[in-house]
């Protein structure tokens, strides 16, 4: 096993497609290819599984890449100190439900450990395919919310794909809306008070399941109905409709200004957000930041 075959792997899993890593490793796509079947075959294990659909990491490919990219990293540092070697862009990847708090501490990240060159993603999407993205590698972190309803069919999933949940915080359920919406001089609001006020939430896709809504009491039926695909629409439909939508109450007003604010609902729900990893594969230090970043994001 050499550090050649390790950026290997950590390009493919970057590229989702042996063709384009080897474009990028300036490389013939049979001398790649060849290159990693010979690891395979060095430590027993299948990295990434082949198929008509294309290229994706295995189980044990998912694990391996997490120490990969460790010892990459390590390897950097040290060419860095004694070698004077222009430090490799830094790469890092979270999937997350749309939370404006994951946002800002993406913000935090990249600003405190940002070189001159990096690449990275923050991709707010679905709740399925943020479990997708961590179970192969598409991203190393993923942030979604567990309760009573939904945790017994995300948990199954969860297991499945050998991941772990990790609890960031719990919240009692709170609705956003408008600064000039009538309900917002209440101290609490009733799901009765919202039923004449449109309701927004996040489409789901092809798994639009109600154990995979990004909102609970995704079973209730409401007169007024919006789905919508991103966190600046909904804002702006929650101001330009006077509608809401049903979150853990966690806001930036450095990002999305004082026009919205949250109001508590009264119900006996209780939201319970965390991240995502694989069980046993160790974190990068990006992704190790981002988790600090998280708390202190949350905190304030």
């Amino acid at each position: 096993m050499t550090l050649q075959q390790l950026k290997y792997v950590i390009e493919i899993a970057n590229r989702g497609s042996m063709n384009e890593a080897a474009k990028r490793l300036f490389i013939s796509q049979p001398s790649l290819s060849n290159a990693i079947k010979d690891l395979e075959e060095e430590l027993q294990i299948t990295i990434f599984e082949r198929s008509n659909k294309g290229i994706v990491l295995s189980k044990d490919g998912a694990e391996f890449l997490a120490y990969a990219r460790q010892v990459m990293e390590q390897t950097e540092l040290l060419e860095g100190r004694y070698l004077n070697a222009k430090p490799s862009p830094q790469h890092f990847s979270v999937s997350t439900q749309h939370y404006a708090f994951a946002v800002n501490a993406f913000v935090n990240l990249v600003r405190e450990y940002g070189q001159d060159e990096y690449e990275l993603a923050l991709r707010e999407t679905k709740t399925h395919e943020i479990i997708q993205d961590v179970k192969s590698q598409r991203s190393e972190i993923g942030i979604l919310y567990l309760n009573e309803f939904n945790s017994k069919v995300i948990n199954r999933l969860l297991k499945d794909a050998n991941l772990k949940f990790t609890s960031l915080f719990t919240a009692k359920p709170h609705i956003f809306i408008s600064i000039h919406n009538p309900l917002a001089k209440q101290s609490i609001v009733t799901v009765e008070q919202l039923q004449h006020y449109p309701y927004l939430s996040f489409e789901q896709g092809e798994f639009n399941s109600f154990h995979f809504s990004e909102e609970i009491l995704s079973t209730l039926s409401h007169p007024k109905s919006i789905r919508v695909n991103d966190r600046a629409t909904l804002f702006n439909l929650l101001i330009g409709l006077n509608g809401y939508t049903i979150s853990t109450g966690v806001l930036s007003a450095d990002l999305n200004g004082n026009e919205i604010i949250p109001v508590p609902l009264d119900i006996e729900e209780t939201i319970h957000v965390g991240w995502i990893s694989h069980q046993n594969a160790a974190l990068s230090k990006l992704a190790s930041a981002y988790i600090e970043a998280l708390h202190a994001a949350i905190a304030e």
